[in-house]
């Protein structure tokens, strides 16, 4: 062996980097491509559900809000606000609207008389929002009968 084909055996080889360039460009070439192909429904023809089923939304059957007139009540001198506006509509069965608006009266009365007994500090919690709402959802509901009231939508409840 002589001293030339010594030093090529041991010089080290210089790998060249653009095969794996190459298949890199190529994977995404052809990845994005069959992406597009799939997705606008060249392959397996999935594009015409896709684009009925988002222009044809479901109908809202069956629900009816009714409006109830705002409420502005005084608070106790010690309480950190002086009045409470509250403002909310209730979500009924389409068929109990007519029945529901009439009994509106009754339904201010009882959230009235609810709002007014309760502690200050709990309508000022933050955190109690969620607990007045169902209490005032299961007064309204049982001044309205079974089944015709679905929810209580608050809509201003402003302490100030």
């Amino acid at each position: 062996m002589t001293v030339a084909e010594a030093d090529l055996e041991t010089a080290p080889k210089k790998s060249s980097k653009k095969p794996i360039l190459i298949g890199l460009v190529l994977a995404l070439v052809l990845g994005g491509g069959g992406f597009y192909a799939t997705w606008s429904g060249l392959i397996l023809g999935g594009s015409d559900q896709h684009e009925e089923e988002g222009a044809k939304p479901t109908p809202l059957a069956g629900i009816a809000f009714v409006p109830l007139d705002t409420m502005v009540l005084s608070l106790a001198p010690d309480s950190g606000s002086d009045h409470l506006r509250f403002t909310a509509q209730v979500e009924v069965v389409d068929s109990a609207e007519a029945d529901v608006t009439l009994l509106k009266p009754r339904i201010l009365d009882v959230l009235n008389s609810y709002l007014r007994a309760i502690d200050t500090a709990s309508i000022e919690d933050p955190k109690a929002m969620a607990r007045l709402r169902a209490q005032m959802l299961r007064r309204v509901q049982v001044v309205t009968g079974e089944g015709r009231v679905r929810d209580l939508l608050i809509t201003e409840f402003v302490l100030n």
